[in-house]
């Protein structure tokens, strides 16, 4: 795990950031099942000024989930597609096409993106991606990742979610979730069976194919939500958040998240939230895919009056209190005095 460098003038997580992503480029993994309606939402999004300025990457040779209006028949991996707005398809390795694109910015040979959209094929687990900023310690100074957003189709939806792991997986790891279709179907039941799969996500709907612009810019709500009890969802997986009214120290979070991880780190689908960290006034964001850590961002202040630690673990068989009682059993041999 990334461990905080202690800085005299910047807190012990280096600078510190008025809100998560502060100077990084901010990264949106768009995922959805094939026909959900990615494309359509995301050339809506990239149509308004909050889609300005964007970089669009397809992550898959030959998938082609934008369509043509975005990227043209062309040999080249990178065309401009308007709006101060740029398509890349990843015919490498996802690494090598996000290098890429900050090299050739900083040659003066893509307009100065703001934003990266990652949209996955609609076959594909994002977990992979998620992965990639936390194994590529270059790419995890210059980006951050802000949001996984899933689209849902509301015809099909239901059924497609019964037989695909994939599409349960996608929904699973979403922050936020866009309803589409709903004028032609009606989506209770969809929102219903949503809910037992991640009772975290923030689950919006599309109007005629368009929804507010900041669903593809603001973080999702997910660690601001609390749930009575765990969820458990039909693939062994669980969802839970760990909360705190007192801050933590922060070596024994970095202690039991060690060893959670190199006990079970593959179970551990995906770890997100903000913690309370003695020494610290904002909070600090934790982000965390199987064996995978993102470096921790300290933020200048909380996101809203609620100072209480709440971060939302996504797990394979391993549940909320077998979490609970090692940050416990951490935190008690932290605190014994020494013979």
């Amino acid at each position: 795990m990334n461990s905080p460098f202690p800085s005299p003038n910047s807190g012990p997580f280096g600078r510190k950031l008025k809100r998560a992503r502060g100077a990084k480029v901010p990264v949106t993994v768009l995922t959805g099942f094939l026909g959900a309606g990615k494309t359509t939402l995301l050339k809506r999004f990239l149509e308004t000024p909050d889609g300005a300025g964007t970089a669009v990457v397809i992550n898959e040779f030959g998938e082609t989930g934008i369509d043509d209006a975005l990227v043209r028949a062309s040999a080249d991996e990178t065309v401009l597609i308007g709006n101060g707005c740029l398509c890349c398809v990843a015919r490498t390795d996802l690494q090598e096409t996000l290098r890429g694109l900050l090299i050739e910015r900083e040659r003066g040979e893509l307009p100065d993106f703001k934003r990266i959209v990652i949209e996955t094929s609609g076959l594909a687990d994002p977990s992979p991606i998620l992965q990639t900023f936390s194994t590529d310690r270059a790419l995890g100074e210059a980006f951050y990742l802000e949001l996984v957003l899933t689209v849902a189709d509301a015809a099909t939806g239901v059924t497609t979610l019964d037989w695909s792991a994939e599409a349960r997986k996608q929904a699973i790891l979403a922050d936020r979730i866009i309803i589409s279709k709903g004028d032609i179907a009606n989506s209770e039941s969809l929102r219903a069976r949503l809910r037992t799969l991640n009772a975290s996500a923030e689950i919006i709907e599309a109007v005629d194919g368009a929804t507010d612009p900041k669903n593809f810019t603001e973080p999702g709500d997910g660690a601001r939500n609390v749930f009575v009890a765990e969820a458990e969802h039909s693939d062994g997986i669980s969802s839970f958040v760990l909360t705190q009214d007192r801050p933590m120290p922060w070596p024994v979070w970095l202690r039991a998240m060690d060893t959670l991880m190199a006990i079970r780190g593959s179970d551990l689908l995906r770890v997100k939230g903000f913690l309370a960290v003695e020494g610290c006034i904002g909070p600090v964001v934790v982000q965390f895919v199987q064996h995978l850590a993102h470096p921790p961002v300290e933020l200048q202040t909380w996101p809203d009056g609620n100072r209480q630690s709440r971060v939302v673990f996504i797990t394979r068989g391993v549940s909320e209190q077998q979490v609970r009682d090692l940050f416990a059993a951490v935190e008690a041999l932290a605190s014994s005095p020494l013979p």
